[in-house]
């Protein structure tokens, strides 16, 4: 078999073919790929959370949601370049395809630069501390930040190299660099804290090595491929055409992330009202978020790709019934995970936490939490197709009045009122009920 061959036979075919049979298949790996990516900061919890206390655990659950801010921003971009090369080979626009990836991994890096500097900047701040007796952990999370900051612009080309893989059909090769970057991850993760006893630091630099390593495989793939989507460091620079294009979509894409983690420092805050074992309970349990929604982010991105392709090539119907059969597929996936984690809920928490009183916390959010997951995918799978076909400020708009604004006012009204941890995560539920306004969004995009 001929490397041109091989390459076709790690890639899913997007413009012809069974939509159900290939967005499943095109997923799959994908879900393994976001999965793993969850675990690198699920390894870190886990690891505070087993072999430290559990005012540590609610500690690194506050400042997650700052990492998440400023990762967001690059996984936004990642999106972007995801939707314009895939706009690019639906068209069969060699030129423009070789554009957009050279810019696109400029753009990325330099932004991955400018997020490891804020980030820096960003570590000292108010944000990471809490009321209660968490905020003693402060100077070692500040440190945890630092480090694991560092590893944003890895993270930037990464997301780069899965953007122009997944644009082309390949999930396959990310899952793969993923497991091996994963393994690394935990491994160092044990080794730094149990063997050097760097606690925080250590579960950092464990992270930050990974990121490294996936970042090092992909770009030495795009680099040995012979196709055009082969990456040439003498070809690197800043096309204007593309360089406005991938902005143009990884910038709301970003800002939708971003604001989503501001509305949940909202979010924190009301938690960080209550003692401290409701702080370290929501920590726990907030990990089953990130695992769930990343398994329903691969049909979105699946969604975002199979739109984009056929936007290219000019077919509305396909587009149409990819929106629908990704929307259907992250339905199912999430209603089933939202029902196994009600069911196994206890022994999930068990992996953060070991006080039984934490675990009852981490219960109560996940009792109104699990119901929420399949809903939400209305609002994203809408989002997605909006990318897809080149669509992302209207979105963005929407989702800042819809759910992020949404939520702030639940939290200074509702809450402010009720002041109960319940009434704090029904604002879950009650927020993706605006998806109406980003279904019809899409469908007045004139597909």
């Amino acid at each position: 078999m001929c490397e041109n061959e091989k390459k076709k036979s790690h890639s899913i075919e997007m413009t012809t073919g069974s939509l159900w049979k290939n967005i499943l298949l095109f997923s799959l790996p994908l879900m393994g790929s976001q999965v793993l990516e969850v675990l690198f900061n699920l390894s870190d919890v886990a690891v505070v959370g087993r072999f430290a206390d559990y005012m540590a655990l609610g500690a690194v659950g506050s400042t997650t949601l700052l990492v998440t801010l400023f990762t967001g921003i690059l996984i936004g971009m990642g999106a972007g370049v995801n939707v314009r090369v895939a706009h690019e080979l639906g068209a069969g626009n060699k030129k423009g395809t070789e554009e957009t990836i050279h810019t696109s991994l400029l753009l990325c890096a330099i932004t991955g630069l400018l997020v490891c500097a804020i980030c820096l900047l960003f570590s000292g701040s108010d944000a990471v501390h809490d009321e209660h007796e968490a905020g003693t952990y402060c100077i070692r999370l500040i440190l945890y930040m630092k480090i694991y900051s560092l590893g944003m612009p890895a993270m930037a080309v990464y997301n780069f190299g899965n953007g122009v893989l997944s644009a082309i059909g390949d999930t396959k090769r990310p899952l793969i660099y993923l497991s091996i970057a994963g393994v690394v991850n935990v491994l160092l993760n044990l080794f730094f804290v149990i063997v050097c006893h760097m606690a925080a630091a250590g579960v950092a630099t464990a992270s930050a090595i990974s990121l490294y390593i996936s970042a090092s495989l992909v770009m030495i793939h795009l680099l040995r491929r012979t196709d055009d989507c082969k990456v040439s460091l003498r070809k690197i620079c800043l096309h204007p055409k593309a360089c406005k294009a991938v902005l143009m979509l990884g910038i709301p894409t970003g800002l939708q992330n971003g604001i989503f983690a501001i509305a949940n420092l909202f979010v924190q805050t009301g938690v960080n009202s209550f003692d401290a074992v409701m702080v370290s309970g929501n920590a726990a349990a907030a990990n089953a978020d990130s695992l769930i929604y990343n398994v329903m982010f691969s049909f979105y991105t699946a969604c975002a790709s199979f739109i984009g392709q056929n936007w290219g090539a000019g077919n509305k119907k396909r587009m149409l019934k990819s929106y629908r059969v990704s929307l259907t597929y992250a339905f199912i996936f999430g209603a089933i995970l939202g029902g196994l984690l009600l069911v196994f809920g206890p022994q999930f928490l068990s992996l953060f936490a070991t006080e039984p009183t934490v675990i009852d916390a981490g219960m109560q959010r996940i009792r109104i939490m699990a119901f929420s997951y399949a809903f939400s995918c209305f609002m994203d799978g809408s989002i997605a197709a909006s990318r897809g076909i080149g669509k992302s400020i209207p979105p963005t708009i929407i989702v800042i009045l819809g759910s992020c604004v949404f939520r702030i006012v639940w939290i200074y009204t509702v809450f402010a009122h009720f002041q109960t941890i319940s009434s704090l995560y029904l604002l879950y539920i009650f927020s993706v009920g605006n998806y109406r306004t980003c279904r019809n969004s899409v469908f007045c995009c004139k597909f």
